[in-house]
Protein backbone atom coordinates (compact mmCIF):
# COMPACT_ATOMS: atom_id res chain seq x y z
CA UNK A 1 0.00 0.00 0.00
CA UNK A 2 1.42 3.40 -0.98
CA UNK A 3 1.45 6.36 1.38
CA UNK A 4 -1.26 8.07 -0.67
CA UNK A 5 -3.54 5.07 -0.09
CA UNK A 6 -3.48 5.89 3.64
CA UNK A 7 -5.08 9.29 3.02
CA UNK A 8 -8.73 9.65 4.01
CA UNK A 9 -11.05 12.60 3.37
CA UNK A 10 -13.95 14.40 4.97
CA UNK A 11 -16.10 17.17 3.53
CA UNK A 12 -16.93 19.40 6.48
CA UNK A 13 -20.50 20.76 6.58
CA UNK A 14 -19.39 24.40 6.66
CA UNK A 15 -15.80 24.30 5.53
CA UNK A 16 -13.18 22.74 3.32
CA UNK A 17 -12.41 19.16 2.44
CA UNK A 18 -9.74 17.83 4.80
CA UNK A 19 -7.27 15.04 4.13
CA UNK A 20 -6.24 13.01 7.18
CA UNK A 21 -4.56 9.81 8.32
CA UNK A 22 -5.07 7.65 11.39
CA UNK A 23 -2.45 5.38 12.98
CA UNK A 24 -2.94 3.04 15.92
CA UNK A 25 -5.73 0.89 17.31
CA UNK A 26 -9.30 2.16 17.10
CA UNK A 27 -9.77 1.72 20.85
CA UNK A 28 -6.58 3.58 21.76
CA UNK A 29 -6.55 7.06 23.31
CA UNK A 30 -6.86 9.74 20.60
CA UNK A 31 -4.04 12.20 20.01
CA UNK A 32 -4.27 14.85 17.28
CA UNK A 33 -1.23 16.36 15.56
CA UNK A 34 -1.65 19.81 13.95
CA UNK A 35 1.05 20.87 11.48
CA UNK A 36 2.55 24.31 10.96
CA UNK A 37 2.69 26.95 8.25
CA UNK A 38 2.95 25.61 4.71
CA UNK A 39 3.61 22.00 5.72
CA UNK A 40 1.37 18.97 5.49
CA UNK A 41 0.57 15.94 7.64
CA UNK A 42 3.78 14.21 6.51
CA UNK A 43 5.80 16.86 8.37
CA UNK A 44 5.33 14.84 11.55
CA UNK A 45 8.28 12.41 11.60
CA UNK A 46 7.25 8.79 11.29
CA UNK A 47 9.44 8.05 14.30
CA UNK A 48 7.25 10.43 16.31
CA UNK A 49 4.00 8.87 15.07
CA UNK A 50 5.34 5.39 15.83
CA UNK A 51 6.49 6.53 19.26
CA UNK A 52 3.00 7.72 20.14
CA UNK A 53 1.27 4.58 18.85
CA UNK A 54 3.74 2.41 20.80
CA UNK A 55 2.69 4.28 23.95
CA UNK A 56 -0.97 3.51 23.41
CA UNK A 57 -2.25 6.44 21.38
CA UNK A 58 -4.42 6.52 18.27
CA UNK A 59 -2.68 9.22 16.24
CA UNK A 60 -4.66 11.47 13.90
CA UNK A 61 -2.89 13.96 11.63
CA UNK A 62 -4.27 16.05 8.80
CA UNK A 63 -3.52 18.64 6.14
CA UNK A 64 -4.72 22.08 7.17
CA UNK A 65 -6.86 23.93 4.64
CA UNK A 66 -4.80 25.33 1.75
CA UNK A 67 -2.03 22.72 1.99
CA UNK A 68 -1.33 19.10 1.02
CA UNK A 69 -4.36 17.23 -0.25
CA UNK A 70 -6.93 19.33 1.60
CA UNK A 71 -8.97 21.77 -0.45
CA UNK A 72 -7.80 25.25 -1.41
CA UNK A 73 -9.71 28.38 -0.49
CA UNK A 74 -11.17 30.19 -3.48
CA UNK A 75 -9.72 33.62 -2.69
CA UNK A 76 -6.69 35.53 -3.97
CA UNK A 77 -3.65 35.36 -1.70
CA UNK A 78 -2.49 38.58 -0.04
CA UNK A 79 0.32 40.38 -1.83
CA UNK A 80 3.78 40.74 -0.36
CA UNK A 81 3.10 44.32 0.80
CA UNK A 82 -0.03 43.22 2.70
CA UNK A 83 1.99 40.47 4.36
CA UNK A 84 4.79 42.85 5.35
CA UNK A 85 2.29 45.35 6.75
CA UNK A 86 0.23 42.57 8.41
CA UNK A 87 -2.95 43.72 6.66
CA UNK A 88 -5.01 40.68 5.62
CA UNK A 89 -7.49 40.96 2.79
CA UNK A 90 -11.08 41.65 3.88
CA UNK A 91 -12.86 38.38 4.58
CA UNK A 92 -9.65 36.39 5.06
CA UNK A 93 -9.98 33.30 7.20
CA UNK A 94 -8.23 33.25 10.57
CA UNK A 95 -6.97 30.76 13.15
CA UNK A 96 -10.49 30.46 14.54
CA UNK A 97 -11.67 29.11 11.20
CA UNK A 98 -8.79 26.65 11.15
CA UNK A 99 -9.62 25.57 14.71
CA UNK A 100 -13.22 25.05 13.55
CA UNK A 101 -11.88 22.77 10.79
CA UNK A 102 -10.09 20.76 13.46
CA UNK A 103 -13.23 20.61 15.59
CA UNK A 104 -15.16 19.34 12.58
CA UNK A 105 -12.61 16.57 12.04
CA UNK A 106 -13.03 15.45 15.66
CA UNK A 107 -16.80 15.34 15.15
CA UNK A 108 -16.37 13.29 11.98
CA UNK A 109 -14.18 10.76 13.80
CA UNK A 110 -16.51 10.62 16.80
CA UNK A 111 -13.83 11.80 19.24
CA UNK A 112 -15.21 13.48 22.36
CA UNK A 113 -11.89 14.43 23.98
CA UNK A 114 -8.42 14.43 22.51
CA UNK A 115 -4.82 15.18 23.40
CA UNK A 116 -3.69 18.04 21.14
CA UNK A 117 -0.14 18.50 19.86
CA UNK A 118 0.55 21.46 17.58
CA UNK A 119 3.78 22.88 16.19
CA UNK A 120 4.33 26.50 15.19
CA UNK A 121 1.11 27.67 13.45
CA UNK A 122 -0.38 24.32 14.47
CA UNK A 123 0.32 25.27 18.08
CA UNK A 124 -1.67 28.46 17.54
CA UNK A 125 -4.58 26.46 16.12
CA UNK A 126 -4.39 24.04 19.04
CA UNK A 127 -4.37 26.92 21.54
CA UNK A 128 -7.46 28.40 19.87
CA UNK A 129 -9.33 25.10 19.93
CA UNK A 130 -8.41 24.50 23.58
CA UNK A 131 -9.63 27.98 24.53
CA UNK A 132 -12.92 27.80 22.62
CA UNK A 133 -13.80 24.14 23.19
CA UNK A 134 -12.32 23.18 26.56
CA UNK A 135 -14.61 20.16 26.86
CA UNK A 136 -12.97 18.55 23.82
CA UNK A 137 -9.35 18.89 24.91
CA UNK A 138 -7.75 16.51 27.41
CA UNK A 139 -4.29 18.12 27.18
CA UNK A 140 -2.38 20.58 25.03
CA UNK A 141 1.24 20.42 23.89
CA UNK A 142 2.34 23.61 22.11
CA UNK A 143 5.68 23.24 20.30
CA UNK A 144 7.73 26.28 19.18
CA UNK A 145 4.64 28.48 18.92
CA UNK A 146 3.57 31.90 20.22
CA UNK A 147 0.62 34.06 21.30
CA UNK A 148 0.32 36.52 18.42
CA UNK A 149 1.67 39.36 20.55
CA UNK A 150 4.00 41.13 18.08
CA UNK A 151 6.43 42.02 20.86
CA UNK A 152 7.43 38.36 21.25
CA UNK A 153 8.19 35.34 19.09
CA UNK A 154 9.28 37.29 16.03
CA UNK A 155 11.50 35.68 13.36
CA UNK A 156 15.14 36.73 13.08
CA UNK A 157 15.81 39.32 10.37
CA UNK A 158 17.90 36.76 8.50
CA UNK A 159 14.93 34.40 8.51
CA UNK A 160 12.55 37.08 7.21
CA UNK A 161 14.88 37.74 4.28
CA UNK A 162 14.73 34.06 3.33
CA UNK A 163 10.95 33.93 3.66
CA UNK A 164 10.53 37.04 1.49
CA UNK A 165 11.80 35.23 -1.61
CA UNK A 166 9.34 34.45 -4.41
CA UNK A 167 7.90 30.91 -4.28
CA UNK A 168 9.91 28.13 -5.88
CA UNK A 169 8.93 27.42 -9.49
CA UNK A 170 10.36 23.91 -9.85
CA UNK A 171 10.54 20.85 -7.66
CA UNK A 172 14.35 21.02 -7.66
CA UNK A 173 14.29 24.62 -6.47
CA UNK A 174 11.70 23.78 -3.82
CA UNK A 175 13.74 20.90 -2.42
CA UNK A 176 16.98 22.88 -2.30
CA UNK A 177 15.23 25.83 -0.69
CA UNK A 178 13.79 23.60 2.01
CA UNK A 179 17.18 22.10 2.80
CA UNK A 180 18.76 25.56 2.89
CA UNK A 181 16.08 26.98 5.18
CA UNK A 182 16.36 23.98 7.47
CA UNK A 183 20.10 24.52 7.84
CA UNK A 184 19.25 28.08 8.87
CA UNK A 185 16.40 27.48 11.34
CA UNK A 186 17.53 24.07 12.56
CA UNK A 187 20.41 23.46 14.95
CA UNK A 188 23.87 21.86 14.79
CA UNK A 189 23.09 20.25 18.17
CA UNK A 190 20.21 18.31 16.63
CA UNK A 191 21.23 17.79 13.03
CA UNK A 192 18.61 16.92 10.39
CA UNK A 193 18.79 13.86 8.18
CA UNK A 194 19.43 15.48 4.79
CA UNK A 195 18.28 12.46 2.77
CA UNK A 196 15.08 12.24 4.77
CA UNK A 197 14.45 15.98 4.40
CA UNK A 198 14.98 15.93 0.65
CA UNK A 199 12.56 13.02 0.30
CA UNK A 200 10.03 14.86 2.46
CA UNK A 201 10.32 18.09 0.44
CA UNK A 202 9.81 16.14 -2.77
CA UNK A 203 6.73 14.47 -1.31
CA UNK A 204 5.35 17.81 -0.11
CA UNK A 205 5.66 19.23 -3.63
CA UNK A 206 3.92 16.21 -5.18
CA UNK A 207 1.13 15.96 -2.56
CA UNK A 208 0.44 19.69 -2.78
CA UNK A 209 0.21 19.94 -6.56
CA UNK A 210 3.51 21.71 -7.21
CA UNK A 211 3.98 25.43 -7.70
CA UNK A 212 0.27 26.14 -8.23
CA UNK A 213 -0.50 25.10 -4.65
CA UNK A 214 1.90 27.53 -2.96
CA UNK A 215 -0.71 30.32 -2.91
CA UNK A 216 -2.05 28.68 0.24
CA UNK A 217 1.02 29.69 2.25
CA UNK A 218 0.40 33.48 2.15
CA UNK A 219 -3.26 32.82 2.98
CA UNK A 220 -2.13 30.88 6.06
CA UNK A 221 0.21 33.75 6.98
CA UNK A 222 -2.78 36.04 6.62
CA UNK A 223 -4.79 33.81 8.98
CA UNK A 224 -2.14 34.28 11.67
CA UNK A 225 -2.07 38.02 11.15
CA UNK A 226 -5.87 38.32 11.10
CA UNK A 227 -6.04 36.65 14.52
CA UNK A 228 -3.96 39.32 16.24
CA UNK A 229 -2.81 39.04 19.83
CA UNK A 230 -4.36 35.94 21.41
CA UNK A 231 -2.82 36.34 24.87
CA UNK A 232 -6.17 36.94 26.58
CA UNK A 233 -7.73 33.95 24.81
CA UNK A 234 -4.83 31.73 25.86
CA UNK A 235 -5.66 32.75 29.44
CA UNK A 236 -8.95 30.87 29.09
CA UNK A 237 -7.29 27.52 28.41
CA UNK A 238 -8.05 25.05 31.20
CA UNK A 239 -6.50 21.84 29.79
CA UNK A 240 -3.20 20.68 31.29
CA UNK A 241 -0.63 22.32 29.03
CA UNK A 242 2.98 21.75 28.07
CA UNK A 243 4.84 24.50 26.18
CA UNK A 244 8.05 23.37 24.44
CA UNK A 245 10.47 25.68 22.67
CA UNK A 246 14.07 25.64 21.52
CA UNK A 247 16.67 28.10 22.72
CA UNK A 248 18.08 28.41 19.16
CA UNK A 249 14.80 29.04 17.30
CA UNK A 250 15.24 31.61 14.50
CA UNK A 251 11.72 31.22 13.13
CA UNK A 252 9.78 31.84 16.35
CA UNK A 253 11.99 33.51 18.94
CA UNK A 254 12.03 31.72 22.32
CA UNK A 255 10.17 34.69 23.83
CA UNK A 256 7.12 33.32 22.02
CA UNK A 257 7.23 30.12 24.03
CA UNK A 258 7.84 31.99 27.27
CA UNK A 259 4.88 34.28 26.59
CA UNK A 260 2.66 31.30 25.76
CA UNK A 261 3.55 29.57 29.03
CA UNK A 262 2.98 32.81 30.96
CA UNK A 263 -0.45 33.27 29.35
CA UNK A 264 -1.82 29.75 30.00
CA UNK A 265 -2.64 29.18 33.67
CA UNK A 266 -0.74 26.31 35.27
CA UNK A 267 1.22 25.40 32.14
CA UNK A 268 4.64 23.77 32.19
CA UNK A 269 7.40 25.38 30.12
CA UNK A 270 10.33 23.35 28.75
CA UNK A 271 13.01 25.18 26.77
CA UNK A 272 15.37 22.72 25.08
CA UNK A 273 18.91 24.02 24.81
CA UNK A 274 20.17 24.07 21.23
CA UNK A 275 16.85 23.12 19.59
CA UNK A 276 15.79 25.14 16.56
CA UNK A 277 12.53 25.27 14.62
CA UNK A 278 12.59 21.65 13.51
CA UNK A 279 11.51 18.21 14.77
CA UNK A 280 14.98 16.75 14.40
CA UNK A 281 15.69 13.07 15.13
CA UNK A 282 17.57 14.06 18.28
CA UNK A 283 14.53 15.66 19.95
CA UNK A 284 11.64 13.48 18.75
CA UNK A 285 11.87 10.86 21.49
CA UNK A 286 12.00 13.53 24.19
CA UNK A 287 8.92 15.25 22.78
CA UNK A 288 7.04 11.94 22.75
CA UNK A 289 8.05 11.30 26.37
CA UNK A 290 7.07 14.80 27.51
CA UNK A 291 3.66 14.63 25.83
CA UNK A 292 2.98 11.13 27.17
CA UNK A 293 3.89 12.24 30.70
CA UNK A 294 1.43 15.13 30.34
CA UNK A 295 -1.33 12.78 29.17
CA UNK A 296 -0.69 10.40 32.07
CA UNK A 297 -1.67 13.14 34.47
CA UNK A 298 -5.15 13.54 32.96
CA UNK A 299 -8.32 11.47 33.10
CA UNK A 300 -7.76 10.34 29.51
CA UNK A 301 -4.52 8.43 29.19
CA UNK A 302 -3.27 5.24 27.51
CA UNK A 303 -4.75 2.25 29.30
CA UNK A 304 -7.98 4.05 30.18
CA UNK A 305 -11.32 3.71 28.41
CA UNK A 306 -13.93 6.12 27.07
CA UNK A 307 -11.86 7.98 24.48
CA UNK A 308 -13.97 7.66 21.31
CA UNK A 309 -17.71 8.06 21.18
Amino acid sequence: MSAADLDRFVDLPAGPRLCFRVDGADEAVPLLLIAGLGIDLTSWPQRMVDGFTARGFRVVRFDNRDIGRSSRVDAPPPGRLRQLLARPRPGAYDLGDMAADTHGLLDHLGIDRVHLVGMSMGGMIAQTLAARHPDRVASLTSIFSTTGDRRVGQPARSTLLRLAKAPARTVEESVERHVGLLRHIGSPEFAPDDDLERAWALGLWERGGGARARAGVPRQISAIQASGDRTAECGRITAPTLVVHGSADRMVHPTGGRATAAAIPGSRHVEITGMGHHLAPGVVDRLVDLTTDLAQGTGLAPGRTGAPR
